[in-house]
């Protein structure tokens, strides 16, 4: 692939309503981008998200990879289609590993329907008391053991019936004090308590063979940089912690790079320039297209004057390149 396409192999964006627009069309092209993540503004009704999606990948000339947030409970994009399981909590609470590697596979076996090649979940954060609720009930519970055990059954599920699993909020958003949406919060557990509470899904997780792992936009002394660099720009724990260190070779996603978390940290074009040196593949910018060409024109400047290793680049690019191979043989295979 061209320097431009391998850029844009990076990106996986948001749409800002139901419809593949003349706009819409012309930032995807400009852009190069290969990932898409739907969300609720996307879907009217089944039928309508597949035919987008078609139109999509007919009009770009290209296969996408397309994600949604289905975790069950109160995060749950689409209203028809799709089994509403309760929240992961729930679960957790009531059901057994074999129960949830089901519900994994039905997952799996709907969002393919609709043309739906990532479920963004689960959360293995394992819950703190006292933490913001913006984990809540997304998580399986505060055991780590159970929250492994159910991580690892829900991958299983969901990845063995054709649909790519992403573990998150990596190193853990359990004990957040804030919400990351709103403002960049610090978790100040020492490494100790991090290792033995808060790394273990992640770990059953990659054992499980989940194909993503996402970062989180939060801060954590004991394990990043001192200078207080959230996750999202930290060569010690992506590239270090995660990539070396626990040995994960699948791809690694930010979370959304417009949220507040980030505002204050730079443009979108730094912002995203930063997150990539610190060894993420996909970069997800969910809202402003607008966003997307700057973050692409950034990443092309940083390349072309080698702050940035296009030979990392390459590889991101390998590895997107084979879990949509992949993706698509699993289709193939199943009819």
């Amino acid at each position: 692939m061209e320097l431009d396409e391998l850029i844009g192999a990076r990106l996986a964006v948001g749409l800002p309503g139901p419809d593949a627009t003349d706009e819409v069309l012309a930032r995807l092209r400009e852009t190069h981008a290969q990932s898409l993540v739907v969300f609720t503004r996307n879907f009217t009704s089944a039928a309508q998200i597949t035919e987008l999606l078609k139109r999509l990948e007919r009009a770009l000339g290209r296969r996408l990879l397309v994600m949604v947030d289905h975790e069950g409970g109160r995060v749950i994009r689409f209203r028809e289609g799709v089994t509403r399981f309760p929240d992961a909590r729930t679960v957790g609470a009531t059901q057994r590993p074999d129960a949830i590697e089901r519900q994994g596979a039905v997952e799996a076996a709907e969002l393919r329907r609709l043309g739906i090649t990532v479920n963004l979940a689960p959360c293995v954060d394992v819950v703190v008391e006292g933490s913001d609720p913006v984990i809540g009930d997304r998580s399986y519970g505060s055991d780590p053991e159970r929250v492994a055990a159910c991580a690892a059954a829900r991958i299983r599920g969901l990845q063995s019936h054709g649909v790519a699993a992403c573990a998150k909020h990596f190193p853990g958003l359990g004990a957040v004090p804030r919400d990351p949406h709103a403002t960049l919060p610090t978790i100040a557990l020492d490494e100790p308590a991090m290792a033995r509470t808060h790394l273990p899904p992640f770990q059953a997780a990659i054992q499980a063979g989940a194909a993503m792992v996402m970062s989180s936009h939060v801060c954590y002394p004991a394990l990043g940089d001192p200078a207080g660099l959230p996750a999202t720009f930290s060569p010690r724990l992506i590239k270090g912690l995660l990539r070396e260190r626990l040995g994960f070779s699948g791809l690694i996603l930010t979370d959304d790079l417009e949220m507040g978390a980030l505002r204050t940290l730079g443009t979108m074009g730094e912002i995203a320039v930063r997150a990539t040196e610190a060894g993420h593949d996909l970069l997800l910018i969910c809202s402003d297209l607008s966003l997307v060409e700057e973050a692409f024109k950034a990443l092309r400047k940083a390349y072309k004057e080698n702050r940035l290793d296009t030979l990392e680049l390459k590889k991101s690019g390998q590895r997107l390149a084979k879990l949509l191979k992949d993706m698509v043989m699993f289709q193939l295979g199943s009819r």
